[in-house]
């Protein structure tokens, strides 16, 4: 997610400060693009994410699962089998990834768009962005691989080898480290939770020629068009199991969508005089539960439902920021800080963990896989204090200055 998944924003230097964004011809008359970052709704949703993509693969790293467990323990009533039996929606926590799929297209396009409200002859400097973006990917990618290799190798070394445990060597390696896994090879060691990753570097690389379609022809058209286009690279790569960008395009231009629709609309300045529109929160339901539905017969089409399904609600949302500013989702937001380090290190901290205590072998009881995630969260804090931070701050150190300021350091 991947993430999103991602573009994942830490509390005051958020991960998802635009990065395209570079100053425009002219100084901008109001302070929404400096504010853009502050979108609490996003960090929940972000947090919410990454906690339900991290607790799926903890229950299929430590747990029997659902059948095995119903097979064995039946009907019985005992606070472990309710707790267990209360773990059954996480059955669909792969819906995490497109909710940072969404929220990543929204990020990523929300500062230009601004701009583009304000200056319809802005243009995206590509360099400037693609800079940033290197900066607040992989420093943190390359420690989240040097990571996944330590802990896998000590997983290696304690038989019977985990099944999530795949190559761990060169080509792997950078196979992963280059963003080609799904195309060139698969995931790196356990880390199965990059497949996301490579989608991500994919949309930010094609991101320029998006930006670029914008002003010319529109946002909604450019939608239009990446549907088409996610359409026939899934009929043409995803049913060979080749995993592209373009599959899963129409996700993250959602979320720039919602961003440009938003900046074109005043969306900052007019939230109190739009009307309630609450059907939309219904539209988000509906379409969450016929991803849960076709989750039956597919992840893939779950992913397209549940993106559309995530893109209604976060439309309203961003409506009603107030509204949704509840102690849930502050707590949710303090997540959302390190989504993006928890999404990248916590399947090789489970592998380690049931190959350590448990031999590899699946629980019965559901109470280790709440262990692991007690061990995986302040172990992914860390990581994100100690490597994503820098990173974040790289990022931001390569964000333009304001013509004004550069005129002003002339003339000094």
């Amino acid at each position: 997610m991947s993430d999103s998944a991602f573009d994942a924003s830490g509390a005051s230097l958020q991960a998802s400060l635009p990065a395209s964004a570079s100053i425009p011809a002219r100084p901008l008359r109001d302070s929404r693009v400096d504010s853009a970052g502050k979108e609490h709704v996003i960090d929940a949703m972000r947090g919410f994410a990454a906690l339900l993509v991290a607790y799926f693969h903890c229950r299929q790293v430590a747990w029997v699962g659902m059948e095995s467990f119903h097979r064995t323990v039946g009907h019985a009533l005992g606070f472990s089998s309710i707790a267990a039996y209360l773990t059954f929606p996480i059955a669909w926590g792969s819906a995490g990834v497109p909710i940072f799929f969404v929220i990543s297209g929204y990020c990523i396009h929300r500062g230009g768009a601004l701009r583009l409200a304000q200056n319809p002859v802005y243009r995206l400097d590509t360099v400037n962005f693609w800079a940033r973006r290197f900066a607040r990917i992989y420093p943190v990618l390359l420690a989240a691989l040097l990571v996944t290799f330590a802990l896998d190798w000590f997983s290696f070394q304690l038989p019977p080898v985990n099944h999530k445990l795949r190559e761990i060597g060169l080509q792997a390696f950078l196979v992963n480290l280059f963003s080609l896994q799904g195309v060139a090879g698969k995931t790196y060691g356990s880390n199965g939770a990059l497949w996301t990753l490579s989608l991500e570097v994919q949309f930010y690389v094609i991101y320029p020629l998006l930006f670029a379609l914008r002003r010319r022809i529109g946002m909604t058209p450019v939608l239009a068009l990446v549907a088409l286009v996610n359409i026939v690279s899934a009929l043409v790569l995803e049913r060979h199991d080749l995993q592209f960008f373009t599959s899963y395009w129409f996700s993250w231009t959602l979320g720039a969508w919602i961003a440009d629709a938003r900046a074109q609309t005043g969306a900052a300045v007019s939230l109190d005089k739009r009307p309630a529109s609450n059907w939309l929160y219904a539209v988000a339901m509906g379409f969450v539960v016929l991803g849960c539905v076709a989750f039956h017969f597919g992840q893939y089409g779950a992913f397209q439902f549940w993106a559309l399904g995530f893109a209604f609600y976060l439309y309203k949302a961003l409506d009603r920021q107030r509204a949704v500013d509840t102690p849930i989702t502050r707590v949710l937001s303090r997540f959302g800080d390190f989504s993006f380090s928890l999404y990248l290190i916590h399947l090789p901290i489970f592998v380690l963990l049931s190959s350590l205590l448990y031999r590899s072998a699946l629980q019965l009881s559901i109470w280790p896989s709440f262990g692991f995630m007690l061990v995986a969260v302040p172990v992914a804090y860390v990581f994100y204090r100690l490597v994503e931070l820098p990173a974040m701050k790289w990022s931001a150190s390569l964000k333009p200055k304001n013509r004004g300021s550069r005129v002003a350091t002339r003339a000094a």
